[in-house]
C-alpha cells in the first residue's frame, strides 16, 4: 500500500497548519493511502514539547491519520531543544557561522533516521508543512537530503510537497528572528527533480520566486474548505448548554492558539464593548495550556472588564467531525462550535498571520466574520470581495463596535452576508479547487509511455471541439495504423467558456478512455495565457514519473494546437520523428489551406497561395518558427527559456495580451540556442474563416489590431452568409463555418487592387520574421552552404556584416528582448529590400514581385541617410508606425 508521511513544524496537536494537513491528505487517503503525521514537537525548541510523548493527541484527528515521528532523535548526541534555540539565535539571527559543521552533523544523521522511518513505513509521498521557516534548520537540512536520496533509492519522481503557511517575510517579521533580508543563513529552497514547493496564494509564490528564482516547480495550493453550512443538528444541540451559554444569546467565535500574537485581547474588548446593546458571549477554543502567562492575562482582563461571565474557555475542539475531541473539549468539534455562532471573530496581529483560516472556515460554514486588517488579509480575502467589519487600530473602536451591532442584530442582514460570503467562497476556496490541482499534479500520473503533450486552449468552441478531438483520437502511424494512444494525451485549457465546450471534452473523454484528455482552468482571458498553463502543467507532470517509466527517459514534447484548425491523421506521428530524428528543440509544422474553400475567389487564393509556397522555402532553408496552430517544444527546452512568456499592450486604456506569443517563444528559445527543425509531413489545415473575418482589415494592412497593438479578435461568426448566398449556421458538414468553410457576410473574391494591397501586406510580414529572423538569431547560418547558395555569396557576406554591425551597436542600446530581433529585421528588411525579392523571385517564382512601396516618409529621405532613418522609424515604439507598416501579428 502507497503511504504519505507528513511533518509540522508548527509543533502543536492543533494549529491552522495541521487542520491543512489533514485536509490535503484526505485527498491521499481517500486514493487508498496510508497517512502518516509528525506533530514536530522533537522540531521547535519553544513548545516546552522536545521528546514527550504523543496522549491524547490521536483524538484531536480523524481516525485514519497515524501519529509518527522520527525515532532515535531523543538518543542523537547533541541534538536537543538548547543547542536548536542556540542555532536559530547564533546563526539564523546573528549570521554566526560557527555553529554549521555541527548542523550538518546532525542534519546527516537525522537523515538516516528518515531514510530508516520512510523505508519501514513504504513511504511514496512525503508533506512538510512550514520547512522553509528556519525554527529548526538541522530539520530541514536533514530534509533536503532524504528527499533526494529516497526518490533516487525509489524511483519516485517528484514525490515530495513542500508547502509553507509562513515564511520568513510572512511570520512576524519585525521580529528580525529570522534574520535580515535575503535570509543568507537561512536553508536555501532544495531545486530538486523530486520537489514540488506550493504556495497559499500568487502573492506568496511571486516572493518565493523573488527570493528563490533558481525553483521553478511552486504551484499554488490554497488553503481549502467543504463549503457547506453549518447547522444545530441532534448530534449538537447541547453544545450551547454544556458551556452554560443562553439559547438566545449572540455568540461570537473564536478558534485560534491562546497566544499573545492571535490578540484574543481585542475579542474581550469588543465583547465589553457590545454588552448592553447585545448580549454577546465570547467562545474561545484554543489550548489554555500552551501559554498559561497569557491564558492568565486574558482572564484577569474578562474580569477586569467586567465579562468574565460571559468569555468561554472552551480547550481544544477537534478541527474534524471524524475526530473524537479530547478531554478539554468535550468531544465536540469546530464544526458544532460553528453551527451555533452568530459570528466568528479574527482580530490577530498585523504581522503574524499568513492566511486566516477561520475566515476561510466561517465562510465555508454560512457564518459572518469580523477581522483585524492583517497584513496579508487583502490578498487572501478582503480584494475578492468578501463583506466583514475591519478592524484597523489597535483596540475596538466605537465606528468599528457599532458596525458589529449592526451585523449582530440584523438577521436580515447577518443571512445576507453569509450567503454573499459562501457563495464567493465556494468559488475561491471550494475543495474541488485544491483536489483538481493534487489530482493533476500529484495524483494523476502521466503515462508512463507516454512522449507528448497536446495543449488545446478552447474558448467557447463548442462547434468545433468535437471534430478535433476526434482528429486528435484518430491520429496514425507511419505504417497507416492508429497511432499507440498511450505515447501521447490532449490537455485542454478552458479559457472560461460560456458554451458546451468543457462538457462536450468530458463527454468525449467518457466515451474515449483510451485517449487521456485533462480539462484544465486559466481564468486569465487571452489565448497567450492559456496555451502558457497548459504547457506548464503538462511539463511540470511529466517531470513527475518514476525514474523507471518507459518514456522517463526518453525527450518529451510539448504540442501546440488550435481548437479550431485541423490536423492532418499522421501530424502527431510525423513530428515525433522529426524531433526524435534531429533532436531539435523546436519542431514546425506545415500549414495549409483547402483551395476548395476558396474555390470562385482566384485572387485571393493566389496571394495566400504565394505566401505559403514562401513560407515552405523559407521552412526548408531555416527551420521555421513555430505557430500556436501547430508546433512542438522539447520540455526542457520549453523549461530553460521559462516557458510560453506573455507581453501586455495598451488598448484603449487597458492592458491586453500580445498576440504573438507563439512566435516570440520560438525567438526565446532560438536565442538561447535552442534548434528548430521543419517537418512538412506534419500538416495542418487553418480553419479559412481566419482569412475571411479578417479580410477587410488585410486589405486595409490593420488585420489583429494596429498602432503597435496586436490583439486577439473573436473570429468565429454567429450566422453569415454562405458561398451562394445563403444563410448558414456555424459548424457546417466538415465542423468549420457552414458550407465549404465560409461563414461571414458578403463572401466575395478580391478587386486587382485590393489583392495588390492584400499580397504587399502579407509578404512585409512575411520576410521580416522568415528569411531575417533567423540570421539575426544566428548569424552563423550565413555561413552554411545551403544558406549561401540560397542568397547568393555576395548577399550572404552583405547581410552577416551588416549584421554584426547592428548586433554591435544595439548591444547596451536595447535591453527588451523582443526589440533585439524584431526591429534589426525591419531594419535589414529596408535596407536589403531590392535583394531579398530578387532571390525570391528565383527561387518561389517571378510572381513573388518586387518590394512593396515605401512609407511615405522613408521616400523622401536622401540615399546617403537612408540606413539613419531606418533605424527611428523601425525603433519609433510610440507610434507603432514601423509595426504597421510590417502587418500585425502575422496575415496568411
Amino acid at each position: 500500500m502507497a503511504a504519505l508521511w507528513g511533518v509540522s513544524f508548527d509543533a502543536t496537536p492543533l494549529s491552522g497548519v495541521v487542520v491543512e494537513f489533514v485536509k490535503t491528505a484526505r485527498h491521499f487517503h481517500e486514493r487508498g493511502y496510508e497517512v502518516h503525521l509528525d506533530l514536530g514537537y522533537d522540531i521547535k525548541a519553544d513548545k516546552g514539547r522536545f521528546f514527550r510523548p504523543y496522549t491524547d493527541e490521536p483524538r484531536l484527528l480523524p481516525p485514519w491519520v497515524r501519529l509518527a515521528r522520527v525515532p532515535g532523535l531523543a538518543d542523537l548526541a547533541g541534538y536537543d531543544a538548547d543547542l536548536v534555540t542556540e542555532v536559530l539565535q547564533e546563526v539564523v539571527e546573528k549570521g554566526d557561522l560557527r555553529l554549521l559543521p555541527e548542523v550538518e552533523r546532525l542534519s546527516d544523521a537525522v537523515c538516516e533516521l528518515l531514510l530508516r522511518l520512510w523505508d519501514d513505513l513504504g513511504v511514496t509521498r512525503v508533506l512538510v508543512e512550514n520547512g522553509t521557516l528556519p525554527e529548526n534548520i538541522v530539520l530541514t537540512r536533514a530534509l533536503q537530503k532524504a528527499i533526494p536520496a529516497h526518490g533516487r533509492r525509489h524511483g519516485l519522481g517528484r514525490f515530495a510537497l513542500w508547502r509553507d503557511h509562513d515564511l520568513m517575510w510572512q511570520s512576524e517579521p519585525g521580529s528580525g528572528k529570522y534574520g535580515r533580508p535575503p535570509y543568507p543563513n537561512v536553508p536555501p529552497l532544495l531545486a530538486d527533480p523530486h520537489v514540488r514547493y506550493l504556495a497559499l496564494h500568487e502573492r506568496a509564490r511571486g516572493l518565493t520566486r523573488q527570493w528563490a528564482p533558481h525553483v521553478r516547480h511552486i504551484d499554488v495550493l490554497p488553503n481549502a474548505f467543504p463549503h457547506r453550512p453549518a447547522e444545530v443538528t441532534a448530534a449538537n444541540a447541547d453544545f450551547r448548554a454544556h458551556y452554560g451559554i443562553p439559547a438566545r444569546a449572540r455568540l461570537i467565535a473564536r478558534t485560534t492558539r491562546v497566544i499573545p500574537q492571535k490578540r484574543v485581547d481585542r475579542d474581550i474588548h469588543l465583547v465589553a464593548a457590545l454588552v448592553p446593546d447585545v448580549d454577546a458571549w465570547l467562545f474561545v477554543a484554543g489550548d489554555t495550556t500552551e501559554d498559561p502567562a497569557e491564558y492568565g492575562r486574558l482572564t484577569a482582563l474578562a474580569e477586569e472588564l467586567g465579562v468574565a461571565g460571559r468569555v468561554v474557555f472552551g480547550g481544544w475542539l477537534a478541527p474534524d467531525p471524524e475526530a473524537t475531541g479530547a478531554p478539554a473539549g468535550g468531544g465536540w468539534s469546530v464544526r458544532d462550535l460553528l453551527a451555533h455562532a452568530d459570528l466568528v471573530s479574527f482580530l490577530t496581529s498585523y504581522d503574524y498571520e499568513s492566511y486566516g483560516n477561520p475566515i476561510g472556515e466561517a465562510i465555508a460554514a454560512g457564518v459572518p466574520y469580523v477581522t483585524s486588517g492583517y497584513e496579508l488579509y487583502p490578498t487572501v480575502y478582503g480584494d475578492k470581495g468578501f463583506r466583514a467589519p475591519v478592524l484597523h487600530d489597535d483596540l475596538p473602536t466605537p465606528a468599528f463596535v457599532n458596525e458589529v451591532a449592526q451585523l449582530v442584530n440584523d438577521d436580515t442582514l447577518r443571512t445576507a452576508t453569509a450567503e454573499h460570503n459562501h457563495r464567493l467562497g465556494a468559488r475561491h476556496f471550494g475543495r474541488s479547487s485544491a483536489a483538481a490541482l493534487l489530482d493533476r499534479l500529484v495524483l494523476t500520473p502521466m503515462g508512463p509511455r507516454t512522449r507528448m503533450s497536446v495543449v488545446l486552449p478552447v474558448y467557447n468552441e463548442a462547434a468545433n471541439l468535437p471534430a478535433v478531438l476526434a482528429s486528435l483520437h484518430e491520429q496514425r502511424d507511419p505504417a497507416g495504423g492508429r497511432l499507440d494512444p498511450e505515447l501521447y494525451e490532449v490537455v485542454l485549457v478552458d479559457n472560461n467558456s460560456t458554451d458546451d465546450t468543457v462538457e462536450l471534452a468530458k463527454s468525449f473523454a467518457a466515451a474515449h478512455p483510451d485517449l487521456a484528455l485533462h480539462v484544465v482552468h486559466e481564468p486569465e482571458q487571452g489565448v497567450s495565457c492559456a496555451r502558457r498553463t497548459g504547457m506548464v502543467f503538462a511539463a511540470e507532470r511529466s517531470t513527475g514519473r518514476p525514474e523507471e517509466a518507459p518514456a522517463a527517459g526518453q525527450r518529451f514534447y510539448l504540442v501546440s494546437a488550435d481548437a479550431d484548425c485541423r490536423v492532418d491523421p499522421h501530424w502527431l506521428a510525423e513530428l515525433l520523428a522529426a524531433m526524435d530524428g534531429s533532436g531539435a528543440d523546436i519542431g514546425v509544422c506545415d500549414y495549409y489551406y483547402r483551395a476548395e474553400h476558396f474555390a470562385g475567389r482566384p485572387r485571393l487564393w493566389d496571394a495566400i497561395s504565394r505566401t505559403l509556397r514562401c513560407r515552405s522555402v523559407a521552412f526548408a532553408l531555416f527551420g521555421g518558427f513555430p505557430d500556436g496552430k501547430g508546433f512542438a517544444v522539447e520540455r526542457e527546452a520549453h523549461d530553460r527559456a521559462g516557458g510560453i512568456e506573455i507581453f501586455y499592450q495598451l488598448e484603449n486604456g487597458r492592458f491586453v495580451n500580445h498576440l504573438s506569443d507563439d512566435w516570440d517563444f520560438g525567438i526565446k528559445v532560438s536565442a538561447l540556442g535552442g534548434s528548430r527543425v521543419y517537418a512538412p509531413a506534419s500538416r495542418v489545415e487553418i480553419n479559412p474563416r481566419r482569412v475571411d473575418h479578417a479580410l477587410e482589415e488585410v486589405i486595409e494592412g490593420k488585420a489583429y489590431g494596429s498602432g503597435g497593438t496586436i490583439v486577439m479578435r473573436d473570429i468565429r461568426p454567429a450566422r453569415g452568409i454562405g458561398a451562394r448566398g445563403e444563410t448558414v449556421e456555424p459548424g457546417g458538414p466538415d465542423g468549420l463555418d457552414g458550407p465549404g468553410g465560409l461563414g461571414e457576410p458578403g463572401v466575395r473574391d478580391l478587386t486587382e487592387e485590393e489583392a495588390r494591397r492584400a499580397w504587399d501586406f502579407s509578404v512585409k510580414d512575411f520576410l521580416p520574421k522568415n528569411l531575417l529572423l533567423p540570421l539575426l538569431l544566428d548569424p552563423a547560418l550565413l555561413t552554411a552552404p545551403p544558406v549561401r547558395e540560397f542568397f547568393g555569396a555576395d548577399l550572404a557576406d552583405a547581410l552577416g556584416q551588416r549584421i554584426a554591425e547592428i548586433v554591435d551597436e544595439m548591444r547596451i542600446v536595447d535591453f527588451t528582448p523582443i526589440h533585439a530581433y524584431k526591429t534589426p529585421s525591419f531594419r535589414l528588411y529596408f535596407e536589403f529590400a531590392d535583394e531579398l525579392f530578387a532571390v525570391l523571385r528565383r527561387t518561389v517564382g517571378e510572381d513573388i514581385g518586387y518590394p512593396p512601396p515605401l512609407p511615405e516618409c522613408l521616400a523622401e529621405v536622401p540615399r546617403e541617410r537612408f540606413r539613419e532613418f531606418v533605424h527611428y522609424y523601425c525603433e519609433d515604439r510610440e507610434s507603432g508606425e514601423a509595426h504597421d507598416y510590417f502587418g500585425n501579428g502575422g496575415v496568411f
